[in-house]
């Protein structure tokens, strides 16, 4: 975790036929943090720990990303891997903020358990995570969509015993706002089906969470966690407004991972570098770049 100050941006033009520098800052700053339970991240971007071939490349794909929160399933099959080498072992916790996760859980009471059990390990190893949890209840196990009841009973009770909750979600504007009415730190609307790979399918309904979560609140931070298969996929959920994306399928399962986490990091900042800087309206016709005055040619229609 690494606190910054955010500084504009200075483009430098050189002007040949007048042989002078001229400088022009931008009003938009380039470079900002995005804060989650009162800690601040440069990096928008949240990478998982799971499905790698080895704890290697898992490594030196979450190095490539830039990432500085990493989530890590606690549950102790998952904590292990074939040979019984610890993940936690494995990890850099000095370095990650350990974001701890439920997953695999289908019912509020296993979640809460993971979440203590999470909260534990994290204490023990003096991660700046311990006190926070990735909450999830799934519904099933075709589909690992959200258990919205689940979720919310889940939710109140860990926010009741202090944790700093950050909720995965469906796209449903209405359940994701009760989340955060239940005290929710943050909360975490799927693209689409987790490992699926479909990117933001319903883009509509994560600016509809976007909008009901940030009314009157613009800095509650709102991260679209799953489903994501490409870099398209980081720079589209970006330039909704999201504040961060969480992923891990889409690089642990890439043919290079590396590469695939460098591309992410890149998507992420470029989405939310567009977002910053305002698209155009679309028009139903062309507007030209260069001023008709002075065509030389017949136009039709003049």
């Amino acid at each position: 975790m690494t606190p910054t100050t955010p500084h504009t941006s200075t483009n430098t033009n050189t002007n040949s036929a007048a042989g002078h520098i001229t400088e022009a800052k931008s009003t938009v700053a380039t470079t900002d943090t995005l804060t989650i339970g009162g800690k601040r991240f440069t990096s928008r971007l949240i990478l998982g720990t799971g499905k790698y071939h080895t704890f290697d490349a898992m490594n030196r794909a979450l190095d490539a990303s830039g990432c500085q929160v990493v989530t890590v399933a606690v549950r102790r099959e998952r904590l292990f891997n074939a040979q019984g080498q610890s993940l936690l072992d494995a990890l850099d916790v000095s370095r990650y903020t350990i974001l701890p996760n439920t997953a695999g859980c289908f019912s509020a009471e296993d979640a809460v358990r993971v979440a203590r059990l999470g909260r534990e390990l994290l204490e023990q190893l003096n991660n700046p995570g311990a006190g926070w949890v990735k909450l999830e209840v799934l519904g099933d196990k075709k589909t690992l969509l959200p258990d919205p009841a689940g979720t919310l009973e889940a939710c109140k009770e860990l926010v009741k015993d202090g944790f700093q909750v950050l909720c995965y979600t469906s796209d449903d504007p209405i359940a994701a706002l009760r989340l955060k009415e239940a005290g929710a730190t943050s909360v975490m609307p799927a693209g689409s089906p987790i490992g699926s790979g479909q990117g933001v399918q319903n883009p509509l309904n994560i600016s509809l969470c976007l909008e009901l979560l940030k009314q009157g609140d613009p800095t509650y931070p709102v991260i679209v966690d799953a489903g994501v298969g490409s870099a398209s996929d980081v720079a589209v959920a970006m330039e909704l407004g999201a504040d961060g994306v969480l992923l891990n399928t889409a690089v642990a399962h890439a043919k290079d991972p590396v590469i695939m986490a460098r591309a992410m990091k890149l998507a992420c900042e470029c989405g939310h570098l567009s977002r910053l800087g305002g698209r155009i309206p679309r028009k139903r016709y062309a507007s030209a770049s260069s001023p008709w005055d002075g065509a030389i040619s017949f136009i039709p229609g003049e």
